[in-house]
């Protein structure tokens, strides 16, 4: 049987995998931009520029943090605990592959399900 894992009742579990895996990116995103915000305060000419760098940085560090803690919270990162964190990466390997290996678009894609319509009179 091929399922459709576009419709709600195939999902299941789907939205927790790819919260995890949005959020894991969206860390990775501001560790970047605070690494960069670090680079462009040593090389800013005027005072005025250093200093919106330095807010920016600032500004990361916090997101980063609090995005940290609700990563936590849902045990999705655990970096204190090696163990732990190696499970949980093996466990997200494990759901790229198997989203990988899904038949995501069924070959008949007139449905009638969540995805907007388009009316063919017009």
């Amino acid at each position: 049987m091929i399922y459709d894992y576009m419709e709600i009742e195939n999902a299941e579990g789907m939205p927790e995998i790819a919260d995890s895996a949005l959020a894991m990116e969206f860390l990775l995103s501001i560790k970047t931009g605070i690494r960069n915000a670090a680079i462009a305060i040593t090389e800013a000419y005027t005072p005025d520029v250093r200093d919106e760098f330095y807010h920016q940085s600032k500004a990361g560090i916090k997101l980063q943090e609090e995005l940290m803690e609700l990563m936590f919270k849902k045990d999705w990162l655990n970096p204190y605990e090696m163990k732990e964190q190696f499970i949980m990466d093996e466990k997200s390997v494990k759901a790229a592959l198997m989203i990988g290996m899904m038949k995501l678009f069924p070959g008949d894609t007139s449905r009638m399900g969540m995805m907007a319509q388009i009316d063919s009179d017009e």
